[in-house]
């Protein structure tokens, strides 16, 4: 009856770590708690993406006078054999500054696309009438990191992208991500800019890191069961060992009586 007594005592001890460890609060896992049904939340976030030194930049430049405007558009090869010769773009140098055809360097870094817009409408009057200008930032990427489904660097098309689009990018965050403590890594003018942000708020819509910028890094952290667990993995797997070799031997001696 002893050795029985144990064996079960064993049995449950294990079968209660297991339920220990599984279990999980509802606040730390689900995103926008306080949000009420039916809720309208009027977005304030002003965010406008800005230029950065190193950004590679589309221009194009267009007239109802395609020869008039020619001249401000750059292509490498020739249109030769009925071949559209491909766009060149520019890279914003270390002074924030393109090298625009005719109107020579200007500086758009910390400018916004409809402010690099304005800028070259100002400059080419003097040269094209109602030019159409197209803008476009061809090296917009974010990366996301940490436990997450699929964390890498992702492509962004389109102007302006926010943590959760980034998220879902990479899969969501895993059962294991710290929701409310979101890290975002930014570059800003030379200087490396943190911003934490928590999900499981609406206020989180507020943050000037809801909007991601180019370049930007997320990373979610593990939450404290996550970091619990890789701490006990070593002993966690002795100890079963252990558990398991009495188990074997409490299960041997009771049938031997």
């Amino acid at each position: 009856m002893t050795l029985k007594l144990i064996f079960f005592r064993i049995v449950f001890l294990l079968s209660l770590s297991l339920i220990i460890f599984s279990c999980g609060s509802k606040k730390d896992v689900v995103y926008f708690q306080d949000a009420s049904n039916f809720e309208t939340l009027v977005d304030n976030n002003t965010f406008e993406p800005k230029f950065k030194i190193d950004d590679v930049v589309s221009i194009h430049v267009s007239t109802l006078n395609p020869e008039a405007s020619l001249p401000f558009n750059l292509y490498r090869g020739s249109s030769e054999g009925g071949i559209r010769p491909e766009q060149v773009d520019y890279i914003v140098d270390n002074n924030g500054e393109i090298d625009f055809p005719v109107i020579g360097k200007i500086k758009i870094e910390g400018l916004s696309p409809e402010g690099v817009r304005v800028l070259l409408r100002n400059n080419l009057s003097d040269y094209l009438t109602d030019p159409i200008i197209n803008i476009r930032l061809r090296n917009f990427t974010i990366t996301v990191l940490g436990e997450v489904r699929r964390p890498g660097t992702y492509q962004v098309n389109g102007e302006q992208i926010t943590i959760l689009e980034a998220l879902g990018l990479a899969g969501d965050m895993t059962i294991k991500g710290l929701r409310n403590n979101i890290l975002v890594m930014r570059d800003f003018d030379g200087t490396k800019v943190h911003h934490r942000i928590d999900l499981t708020t609406k206020d989180a819509m507020k943050s000037p890191a809801y909007y991601l910028t180019q370049n930007d890094v997320v990373y979610v952290e593990p939450n404290k069961s996550a970091v619990t667990a890789s701490n006990l993995d070593n002993r966690a797997s002795i100890a079963i060992s252990i558990v398991s070799i009495l188990i074997t031997s409490a299960v041997v001696l009771l049938t031997r009586n």
